[in-house]
């Protein structure tokens, strides 16, 4: 990251410093993203940290706000088979956000932009945030915007998938390139439900039976599909934001991600 993206992070920063922008009216992002949830045979365990955190980045350079260090630990009950993946129970994930939320409008934030990389945190989140007025938490569904809804389905080849899979895969050819392992990258077979539950990597007659991990086709991503995928969902951050913070504080529209 560039040292003017980097001034956004308040882990980089002195408190005082923290305090200045935090009393100019500064919003704050939390990020959640899994740091230890396995993503196939060619992506790493840190893969939604990176996509949290890259999105995080760019979206505080549009509004100028403050971004706290990244929930990396969650509720990802479908991966814990997977060497090296991590889950909390909901209830304590919920706990969690809703203490560090608390903390963060706390310190005098008047803004604060929950955003959300998982499927299975959605709803801890939501529940996380409810008892926080409106008007000053809101929760950032990464892939749950219109714009990118739509791309999705204009890009995607494959017949099913939801991790680990076409899209997630292109998204990081996009954003991190140099950590996809493209020759790795394996296709799972068609689960018997469309959502799949908890997977497994050893269990040959499980329905949710996935060797590498992956729910999907990763082959089938690339650079391009991905490069649509960050302009999306950028777009629709934009617009989330611009509604909440009103038209004083618009983010200015930039060019399509490289």
């Amino acid at each position: 990251m560039s040292a003017e993206i980097i001034s956004h992070f308040v882990e980089r920063l002195t408190w005082d410093e923290v305090a200045r922008r935090i009393a100019a009216g500064r919003p704050a992002i939390l990020p959640i993203g899994a740091a230890a949830k396995q993503h196939g045979f060619h992506l790493p365990l840190n893969t939604d940290r990176l996509q949290a955190e890259w999105f995080a980045a760019h979206l505080a350079e549009r509004i100028d706000a403050l971004v706290w260090p990244t929930v990396t630990y969650g509720h990802y009950p479908a991966f814990v088979e997977y060497a090296g993946s991590a889950s909390l129970s909901a209830a304590t994930f919920k706990a969690m956000v809703n203490e560090i939320a608390a903390g963060i409008l706390d310190s005098g934030i008047s803004t604060l932009f929950v955003l959300n990389t998982g499927v299975s945190t959605l709803a801890p989140v939501e529940r996380a945030l409810a008892g926080f007025e409106p008007a000053k938490v809101r929760h950032l569904r990464l892939y749950q915007g219109p714009r990118f809804r739509r791309t999705a389905e204009q890009i995607s080849e494959q017949r099913h998938g939801s991790h680990a899979d076409e899209l997630e895969t292109s998204l990081m050819l996009a954003l991190a390139p140099e950590l996809v392992d493209p020759e790795r990258a394996e296709a799972s077979p068609a689960l018997q439900h469309e959502v799949p539950g908890r997977l497994t990597p050893s269990d040959r007659n499980s329905p949710n039976y996935s060797r590498s991990g992956s729910y999907g086709d990763p082959t089938l991503a690339t650079s391009a599909k991905g490069a649509a995928l960050l302009a999306a969902i950028l777009d629709d951050l934009n617009e989330q934001v611009t509604a909440a913070l009103g038209e004083n504080d618009r983010p200015q529209p930039r060019g399509t991600p490289r």
